[in-house]
């Protein structure tokens, strides 16, 4: 597939460069020339240095046949510009959009735009390694009503079915994590301490109860 990418600066250029790997084609956008040094001599994608949101210079990167547009630069104003553009303008269904500011990202989200929302992720990082106890949300739907989401098993779940737990909390286990190995939930499994459970839940619970 051909991915335009706006904004060549460490996510971008690695995206870039990732996407190659894998076979696609990629075209990537900056204003500054010298953000393309990032790329390594042997990029084999095309540079281009403009305004992302610039009608004429996301055609001349190819955006007419894209299938996947990512923006990516420092600036949310500039991300959901080049955002809506691909998606108001060109049609492009696969778009994603870096924001820091997570209040804008969970209005874009349920606009249909899916972000990034780089500083809201690394507190969810954060917080889940420092109270691995508290439900952390992986993940939630366009719509913001369902969300998936990791919970450590702790001794007041343990040797429950976790059908029992789903029954009981209105959630859907989707996956478990064991001894390192993770595989998708089968009947009959029971809640051992130190599982990661990946259950689905309305959003509006966003947690799962003991």
């Amino acid at each position: 597939m051909h991915v335009v990418i706006v904004g060549c600066g460490r996510v971008g250029s690695s995206l870039a460069n990732d996407l190659l790997s894998d076979g696609h084609s990629v075209a990537i956008i900056d204003r500054r020339a010298e953000a393309f040094a990032r790329l390594g001599a042997d990029f084999a994608g095309q540079s281009i240095v403009g305004i992302g949101f610039d009608r004429e210079i996301l055609i001349s990167a190819g955006i007419e046949r894209a299938d996947a547009v990512a923006a990516v630069t420092s600036g949310d104003n500039s991300n959901i510009l080049v955002a809506r553009v691909a998606r108001e303008t060109f049609n492009i269904e696969r778009v994603v959009a870096r924001i820091y500011d997570p209040r804008r990202a969970a209005i874009y989200q349920r606009l249909g735009i899916s972000t990034v929302a780089t500083v809201s992720w690394t507190t969810t990082q954060v917080l889940r390694r420092l109270t691995p106890d508290t439900g952390a949300i992986e993940w939630t739907d366009p719509t913001a009503s369902v969300s998936l989401v990791e919970r450590v098993v702790d001794s007041s779940l343990a040797g429950r079915n976790y059908r029992d737990i789903e029954e009981g909390d209105g959630s859907r286990l989707v996956a478990v994590t064991r001894f390192g190995t993770t595989s998708l939930a089968a009947p009959g499994l029971v809640a051992q301490v130190g599982d990661i459970a990946y259950l689905a839940v309305a959003s509006a619970t966003g947690t799962v109860k003991s």
